[in-house]
Protein backbone atom coordinates (compact mmCIF):
# COMPACT_ATOMS: atom_id res chain seq x y z
CA UNK A 1 0.00 0.00 0.00
CA UNK A 2 1.58 3.29 -1.21
CA UNK A 3 0.79 5.36 1.73
CA UNK A 4 -1.20 5.43 5.31
CA UNK A 5 -4.15 7.79 5.91
CA UNK A 6 -7.11 7.10 7.15
CA UNK A 7 -8.41 4.39 4.81
CA UNK A 8 -6.43 1.61 3.63
CA UNK A 9 -6.15 1.04 0.30
CA UNK A 10 -3.16 0.94 -1.81
CA UNK A 11 -2.45 4.30 -1.13
CA UNK A 12 -3.32 4.41 2.47
CA UNK A 13 -1.67 1.41 4.38
CA UNK A 14 -1.96 2.11 2.24
CA UNK A 15 -11.57 -25.58 3.32
CA UNK A 16 -13.89 -27.69 4.03
CA UNK A 17 -14.84 -29.94 0.75
CA UNK A 18 -12.15 -28.05 -1.36
CA UNK A 19 -10.85 -28.87 -4.57
CA UNK A 20 -6.85 -28.55 -3.39
CA UNK A 21 -4.68 -29.37 -6.06
CA UNK A 22 -0.11 -29.73 -5.35
CA UNK A 23 1.46 -26.94 -3.20
CA UNK A 24 3.32 -26.25 -6.83
CA UNK A 25 0.49 -25.47 -8.46
CA UNK A 26 0.24 -21.37 -8.76
CA UNK A 27 -0.09 -19.00 -11.83
CA UNK A 28 2.83 -18.18 -14.17
CA UNK A 29 4.60 -14.71 -13.09
CA UNK A 30 3.02 -12.33 -15.63
CA UNK A 31 5.78 -9.72 -14.78
CA UNK A 32 7.30 -11.41 -17.75
CA UNK A 33 4.69 -11.59 -19.89
CA UNK A 34 3.87 -7.92 -19.60
CA UNK A 35 7.54 -7.19 -20.00
CA UNK A 36 9.18 -5.40 -16.85
CA UNK A 37 12.25 -6.13 -16.06
CA UNK A 38 13.42 -7.65 -12.59
CA UNK A 39 15.46 -5.01 -12.22
CA UNK A 40 11.68 -2.59 -11.82
CA UNK A 41 9.68 -5.13 -10.13
CA UNK A 42 12.40 -6.39 -7.49
CA UNK A 43 14.36 -4.56 -5.11
CA UNK A 44 16.66 -5.50 -2.63
CA UNK A 45 18.15 -9.15 -3.71
CA UNK A 46 20.91 -9.50 -1.33
CA UNK A 47 18.88 -8.74 1.30
CA UNK A 48 16.44 -11.34 0.35
CA UNK A 49 19.38 -14.26 -0.40
CA UNK A 50 19.99 -13.04 3.31
CA UNK A 51 16.90 -13.77 5.08
CA UNK A 52 16.35 -16.89 2.88
CA UNK A 53 19.41 -18.53 3.54
CA UNK A 54 18.83 -18.19 7.73
CA UNK A 55 15.65 -19.32 7.16
CA UNK A 56 16.77 -22.66 5.41
CA UNK A 57 19.26 -23.10 7.48
CA UNK A 58 17.01 -22.73 10.91
CA UNK A 59 14.69 -25.27 9.36
CA UNK A 60 11.64 -22.68 9.52
CA UNK A 61 9.99 -24.65 6.79
CA UNK A 62 8.92 -27.06 9.48
CA UNK A 63 7.19 -23.89 11.70
CA UNK A 64 3.46 -23.54 11.72
CA UNK A 65 2.73 -21.03 9.01
CA UNK A 66 1.79 -18.23 11.58
CA UNK A 67 5.13 -19.00 13.77
CA UNK A 68 6.79 -18.67 9.65
CA UNK A 69 4.87 -15.74 9.36
CA UNK A 70 6.58 -14.37 12.46
CA UNK A 71 10.07 -15.06 12.05
CA UNK A 72 10.14 -13.85 8.13
CA UNK A 73 8.61 -10.69 10.06
CA UNK A 74 11.15 -9.91 12.43
CA UNK A 75 13.92 -10.05 9.90
CA UNK A 76 12.49 -6.48 8.53
CA UNK A 77 12.36 -4.88 11.79
CA UNK A 78 13.77 -1.48 11.93
CA UNK A 79 13.16 -1.62 7.96
CA UNK A 80 12.06 2.20 7.01
CA UNK A 81 8.80 3.40 6.27
CA UNK A 82 8.06 3.62 2.22
CA UNK A 83 5.45 4.42 0.61
CA UNK A 84 4.07 4.71 -2.97
CA UNK A 85 6.49 1.28 -3.52
CA UNK A 86 4.16 -0.12 -5.84
CA UNK A 87 3.76 2.49 -8.44
CA UNK A 88 6.27 1.24 -10.73
CA UNK A 89 5.24 2.20 -14.06
CA UNK A 90 2.98 4.21 -15.97
CA UNK A 91 0.54 1.44 -17.88
CA UNK A 92 1.77 -2.08 -16.58
CA UNK A 93 0.70 -3.63 -13.52
CA UNK A 94 3.42 -6.47 -12.07
CA UNK A 95 3.88 -7.85 -9.02
CA UNK A 96 6.91 -5.99 -7.00
CA UNK A 97 8.62 -6.36 -4.30
CA UNK A 98 10.63 -3.64 -2.19
CA UNK A 99 12.71 -5.28 0.53
CA UNK A 100 14.55 -1.52 1.55
CA UNK A 101 11.15 0.16 2.28
CA UNK A 102 8.04 -1.22 3.71
CA UNK A 103 4.58 0.24 4.11
CA UNK A 104 2.03 -1.95 6.08
CA UNK A 105 0.11 -3.74 3.11
CA UNK A 106 3.73 -4.63 1.78
CA UNK A 107 5.08 -5.93 5.08
CA UNK A 108 2.86 -8.22 6.10
CA UNK A 109 2.13 -9.44 2.25
CA UNK A 110 6.16 -9.91 2.43
CA UNK A 111 6.31 -12.10 5.09
CA UNK A 112 3.32 -14.05 4.02
CA UNK A 113 5.02 -14.45 1.07
CA UNK A 114 8.10 -15.91 1.77
CA UNK A 115 6.58 -18.13 4.39
CA UNK A 116 4.00 -19.49 1.64
CA UNK A 117 7.59 -19.80 -0.08
CA UNK A 118 9.77 -21.82 1.70
CA UNK A 119 7.12 -24.21 2.30
CA UNK A 120 7.47 -26.14 -1.25
CA UNK A 121 10.85 -27.31 -0.82
CA UNK A 122 13.13 -26.19 -3.63
CA UNK A 123 16.94 -26.68 -4.43
CA UNK A 124 17.29 -22.98 -4.13
CA UNK A 125 14.88 -19.73 -4.76
CA UNK A 126 15.03 -17.24 -6.43
CA UNK A 127 12.80 -13.24 -6.24
CA UNK A 128 10.59 -14.89 -9.21
CA UNK A 129 9.60 -17.43 -6.65
CA UNK A 130 8.15 -14.28 -4.22
CA UNK A 131 6.94 -12.77 -6.81
CA UNK A 132 4.84 -15.89 -7.55
CA UNK A 133 3.43 -15.73 -3.89
CA UNK A 134 2.92 -11.86 -4.28
CA UNK A 135 1.24 -12.47 -7.29
CA UNK A 136 -1.30 -15.30 -5.86
CA UNK A 137 -2.33 -13.22 -2.57
CA UNK A 138 -2.25 -9.64 -4.57
CA UNK A 139 -4.19 -10.37 -7.13
CA UNK A 140 -8.01 -11.52 -8.07
CA UNK A 141 -7.83 -14.77 -8.52
CA UNK A 142 -4.16 -14.87 -8.07
CA UNK A 143 -3.39 -13.59 -11.34
CA UNK A 144 -1.95 -10.24 -12.89
CA UNK A 145 -2.07 -10.06 -16.83
CA UNK A 146 -0.68 -6.10 -16.69
CA UNK A 147 -3.79 -4.56 -15.45
CA UNK A 148 -3.88 -2.11 -12.95
CA UNK A 149 -7.52 -3.36 -11.84
CA UNK A 150 -6.43 -6.48 -11.34
CA UNK A 151 -4.67 -5.66 -8.14
CA UNK A 152 -7.00 -5.40 -4.46
CA UNK A 153 -6.99 -1.97 -3.65
CA UNK A 154 -8.99 -2.02 -0.26
CA UNK A 155 -7.88 -4.76 2.59
CA UNK A 156 -11.58 -5.79 3.55
CA UNK A 157 -12.09 -6.97 -0.56
CA UNK A 158 -8.00 -8.83 0.42
CA UNK A 159 -9.83 -10.95 3.27
CA UNK A 160 -12.91 -12.22 0.93
CA UNK A 161 -10.71 -12.77 -1.85
CA UNK A 162 -7.76 -14.96 0.22
CA UNK A 163 -10.49 -16.67 1.92
CA UNK A 164 -12.23 -18.09 -1.14
CA UNK A 165 -8.66 -19.33 -2.38
CA UNK A 166 -7.71 -20.96 1.22
CA UNK A 167 -5.05 -18.52 1.86
CA UNK A 168 -6.45 -17.31 5.28
CA UNK A 169 -9.40 -17.86 7.27
CA UNK A 170 -11.41 -14.77 7.90
CA UNK A 171 -11.79 -15.41 11.90
CA UNK A 172 -13.34 -12.07 12.77
CA UNK A 173 -17.42 -12.82 13.28
CA UNK A 174 -15.85 -16.58 15.21
CA UNK A 175 -14.24 -14.70 17.88
CA UNK A 176 -16.96 -13.19 19.46
CA UNK A 177 -18.67 -9.46 19.55
CA UNK A 178 -18.58 -9.04 15.72
CA UNK A 179 -20.66 -6.31 14.29
CA UNK A 180 -21.57 -5.75 10.50
CA UNK A 181 -20.50 -2.25 9.42
CA UNK A 182 -23.16 -0.33 7.33
CA UNK A 183 -23.59 2.34 5.42
CA UNK A 184 -19.90 2.65 4.10
CA UNK A 185 -18.93 4.44 1.58
CA UNK A 186 -16.59 3.34 -0.31
CA UNK A 187 -15.05 6.07 -3.00
CA UNK A 188 -11.07 7.14 -1.96
CA UNK A 189 -8.99 6.15 -4.83
CA UNK A 190 -12.01 7.19 -7.88
CA UNK A 191 -12.37 10.67 -5.57
CA UNK A 192 -8.16 10.81 -5.05
CA UNK A 193 -7.06 9.87 -8.25
CA UNK A 194 -4.01 12.42 -8.39
CA UNK A 195 -3.11 10.47 -5.59
CA UNK A 196 -2.21 7.26 -7.89
CA UNK A 197 0.19 7.15 -10.77
CA UNK A 198 -1.90 4.20 -12.71
CA UNK A 199 -5.28 5.84 -12.53
CA UNK A 200 -3.60 9.82 -12.67
CA UNK A 201 -2.20 9.00 -16.29
CA UNK A 202 -4.62 6.46 -17.60
CA UNK A 203 -8.03 8.36 -17.32
CA UNK A 204 -9.48 4.89 -19.11
CA UNK A 205 -9.19 3.01 -15.95
CA UNK A 206 -11.25 5.24 -13.52
CA UNK A 207 -15.00 3.94 -14.51
CA UNK A 208 -13.65 0.27 -13.70
CA UNK A 209 -12.46 1.74 -10.43
CA UNK A 210 -15.07 3.27 -9.49
CA UNK A 211 -17.02 0.02 -10.21
CA UNK A 212 -14.73 -2.11 -8.18
CA UNK A 213 -15.59 0.48 -5.13
CA UNK A 214 -19.06 -0.19 -5.61
CA UNK A 215 -18.51 -3.77 -5.26
CA UNK A 216 -16.28 -3.41 -2.47
CA UNK A 217 -19.04 -0.86 -0.58
CA UNK A 218 -21.75 -4.28 -0.92
CA UNK A 219 -19.90 -6.65 0.56
CA UNK A 220 -20.63 -7.84 4.22
CA UNK A 221 -17.89 -6.30 6.38
CA UNK A 222 -17.82 -7.26 10.14
CA UNK A 223 -15.50 -5.59 12.42
CA UNK A 224 -14.84 -6.45 16.34
CA UNK A 225 -15.51 -3.24 17.81
CA UNK A 226 -12.55 -2.07 20.04
CA UNK A 227 -14.15 -2.23 23.32
CA UNK A 228 -14.45 -5.37 22.72
CA UNK A 229 -11.16 -6.51 21.41
CA UNK A 230 -9.05 -6.86 24.72
CA UNK A 231 -11.64 -9.61 25.51
CA UNK A 232 -10.64 -11.87 22.26
CA UNK A 233 -6.83 -11.12 22.25
CA UNK A 234 -6.12 -14.45 23.95
CA UNK A 235 -7.45 -16.19 20.93
CA UNK A 236 -5.13 -14.71 18.66
CA UNK A 237 -1.72 -16.41 17.02
CA UNK A 238 1.25 -14.72 16.07
CA UNK A 239 1.38 -14.28 12.29
CA UNK A 240 -2.72 -13.14 12.44
CA UNK A 241 -3.50 -10.45 9.76
CA UNK A 242 -4.69 -7.42 11.86
CA UNK A 243 -7.11 -5.16 9.70
CA UNK A 244 -7.41 -1.66 11.14
CA UNK A 245 -11.42 -0.26 10.71
CA UNK A 246 -11.63 3.05 10.29
CA UNK A 247 -15.10 5.07 11.16
CA UNK A 248 -14.37 7.29 8.16
CA UNK A 249 -15.78 7.33 4.86
CA UNK A 250 -13.82 6.14 1.60
CA UNK A 251 -12.80 2.71 3.09
CA UNK A 252 -13.12 0.24 5.59
CA UNK A 253 -9.80 -0.04 6.77
CA UNK A 254 -6.76 2.40 7.55
CA UNK A 255 -4.28 0.22 8.72
CA UNK A 256 -2.72 -3.39 9.19
CA UNK A 257 0.03 -5.42 10.70
CA UNK A 258 0.53 -8.83 12.22
CA UNK A 259 -0.33 -10.11 15.65
CA UNK A 260 3.09 -11.13 17.78
CA UNK A 261 3.14 -12.07 21.21
CA UNK A 262 6.30 -10.82 22.75
CA UNK A 263 8.12 -12.27 25.90
CA UNK A 264 6.60 -10.03 28.32
CA UNK A 265 3.13 -12.34 27.29
CA UNK A 266 1.46 -9.36 25.57
CA UNK A 267 -0.24 -9.68 22.36
CA UNK A 268 0.92 -6.76 20.28
CA UNK A 269 0.44 -5.43 16.26
CA UNK A 270 3.67 -5.50 14.82
CA UNK A 271 3.47 -3.26 11.54
CA UNK A 272 5.15 -0.56 9.23
CA UNK A 273 4.32 2.64 10.97
CA UNK A 274 4.39 6.06 8.96
CA UNK A 275 4.80 7.74 12.40
CA UNK A 276 7.99 5.56 13.20
CA UNK A 277 8.95 5.75 9.88
CA UNK A 278 10.37 2.13 10.18
CA UNK A 279 8.65 -1.12 11.42
CA UNK A 280 7.88 -1.47 14.46
CA UNK A 281 6.52 -4.01 17.87
CA UNK A 282 4.08 -1.69 18.59
CA UNK A 283 1.57 -1.34 21.73
CA UNK A 284 -1.21 -4.65 22.86
CA UNK A 285 -3.31 -4.82 20.26
CA UNK A 286 -6.49 -3.23 22.17
CA UNK A 287 -3.57 -0.32 23.24
CA UNK A 288 -3.16 0.54 19.82
CA UNK A 289 -6.53 0.54 19.06
CA UNK A 290 -7.94 2.55 21.89
CA UNK A 291 -5.01 4.94 21.08
CA UNK A 292 -6.20 6.39 18.10
CA UNK A 293 -10.05 8.31 18.21
CA UNK A 294 -10.62 7.70 14.07
CA UNK A 295 -9.67 3.53 14.33
CA UNK A 296 -13.27 1.77 14.94
CA UNK A 297 -12.37 -2.01 15.28
CA UNK A 298 -10.60 -5.29 14.17
CA UNK A 299 -10.70 -7.60 10.78
CA UNK A 300 -8.61 -10.58 12.23
CA UNK A 301 -7.44 -13.48 9.18
CA UNK A 302 -5.13 -16.47 9.87
CA UNK A 303 -2.67 -17.29 7.59
CA UNK A 304 -3.44 -21.34 6.14
CA UNK A 305 -0.59 -23.24 4.66
CA UNK A 306 0.37 -23.25 1.34
CA UNK A 307 -1.13 -26.28 0.60
CA UNK A 308 -4.40 -25.56 1.59
CA UNK A 309 -4.33 -23.16 -1.89
CA UNK A 310 -7.46 -23.95 -3.69
CA UNK A 311 -6.28 -23.29 -7.51
CA UNK A 312 -9.69 -24.62 -9.53
CA UNK A 313 -11.27 -21.59 -10.80
CA UNK A 314 -14.50 -23.01 -10.42
CA UNK A 315 -14.41 -24.02 -6.48
CA UNK A 316 -12.72 -20.30 -6.14
CA UNK A 317 -15.70 -18.64 -7.62
CA UNK A 318 -18.28 -20.93 -5.87
CA UNK A 319 -16.63 -19.87 -2.17
CA UNK A 320 -16.01 -16.32 -3.27
CA UNK A 321 -19.86 -16.10 -4.02
CA UNK A 322 -20.64 -17.87 -0.87
CA UNK A 323 -18.55 -15.23 1.49
CA UNK A 324 -20.47 -12.23 -0.60
CA UNK A 325 -23.76 -13.26 0.59
CA UNK A 326 -23.20 -13.94 3.75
Amino acid sequence: MPKTSSLLTRRRLLAGGATLLGASVLPTLPARQAGLPQSKTFIGQERFRQVVSKALRENWRDLAMGERVMRFAYEFHGVPYKSYTLEIDDRVEAPSVNLHGLDCWTFFEVALGLARMIEFPRPSYAPADLLREIEWTRYRGGRCAGNYLERIHYLAEWYFENEARGNITDLTRELGGAERIRGRQIREMTVLYKHYRYLRENPSLRPGMKAQEAMVQGLPVYHIPRSKVARIESKLRNGDVLGIVTKHHGGFCSHVGLATRTKDGVMRIMHASSNSKKVIVDKSISGYLNHYSSHLGLLVGRPLPRSSAITDPAEYQKRLRKLKSA
